[in-house]
């Protein structure tokens, strides 16, 4: 297999990765044909998944515009994946020039291509760390530099929580984030569920098991219930954890996709 010449070395191009598996279902081109492998065979289980990541990233929008809109000009987005087209520091600059924005991800071709695509934009930065070990995030020189987490911070988990089992304590991972933030900071969280899924569990199951067998990544799916878990310490915005389409849509959701009701967000508030 020819290494394309943006993909970082040392990297297994063999293997598929769940970021350049999200860039394919939104038609980005930093992926490989394993990559696209993968999610074609997980697409014959739920043909709906470019659907579910096309309204995750209108949610992100919609939810980073209400940030900004509350007085937030800082950005902490955990598990970014690969720039694409909307992204949260062109979302929130446009509305706010100046405002603040550190994206940190463990994919090596999601924190080298955020880096080329970012490069001059000096309130910005890309780090490479773990959502599992917070301290790394808290204590990086692109933390601590670019954001004063002192004043409120926008702390965005899009799509990632659900690749974390619970035998990694997810939700002490977010407590801990969360434990740093100010007053007034905002939890911003989307999650992969079975509630909602235009299709039956079993079929769904089959998507699952190719995350877990071919990408070797989980594909948590966890109820409403227990995504609220997520949101302890924050008080939860209208019109609460519900799915990707009914957050303050710009839309009718009726008019929506099915498959886009495959997945609960939530936005919280800091106490």
């Amino acid at each position: 297999m020819e290494r394309p010449a943006w993909a970082p070395q040392g990297i297994d191009i063999s293997v598929p990765s769940v970021s350049r598996i999200y860039d394919y279902y939104l038609g980005g081109s930093h992926n490989f044909e394993v990559d696209r492998d993968a999610a074609r065979k997980a697409m014959e289980f739920m043909p709906g998944l470019p659907k579910i990541m096309q309204a995750n990233r209108a949610f992100m929008r919609r939810a980073v515009r209400y940030a900004v809109d509350e007085g937030i000009t800082q950005f902490l987005d955990i598990g970014s994946g690969i720039p694409t087209f909307g992204n949260v520091h062109e979302v929130a600059q446009q509305a706010s020039p100046g405002a603040r924005v550190v994206y940190v991800d463990h994919d090596p071709v999601a924190v080298a291509h955020s880096r080329a695509v970012l490069e001059g934009n000096t309130d910005t930065a890309v780090l490479a760390a773990d959502l599992r070990k917070p301290r790394d995030v808290l204590n990086s020189v692109e933390v601590t530099q670019l954001l004063d987490l002192r004043r409120p911070v926008a702390l965005l988990l899009v799509a990632v929580l659900h690749f974390i089992e619970d035998a990694d304590d997810p939700y002490a991972a977010v407590a801990e984030l969360g434990e740093a933030l100010a007053p007034g900071s905002l939890l911003i969280v989307t999650h992969a569920s079975y509630e909602g899924m235009p299709i039956s569990t079993e079929q769904a199951d089959g998507a699952v098991d190719v995350y877990r067998k071919d990408v070797r990544n989980p594909l948590i799916m966890r109820s409403p219930a227990e995504i609220g878990r997520f949101f302890e310490g924050y008080e939860v915005v209208e019109p609460g954890i519900v799915p990707m389409p009914v957050w303050r849509p710009q839309t009718a959701p009726e008019d929506e996709d099915p498959y886009t009701f495959a997945g609960y967000v939530g936005v919280g508030r800091k106490a």
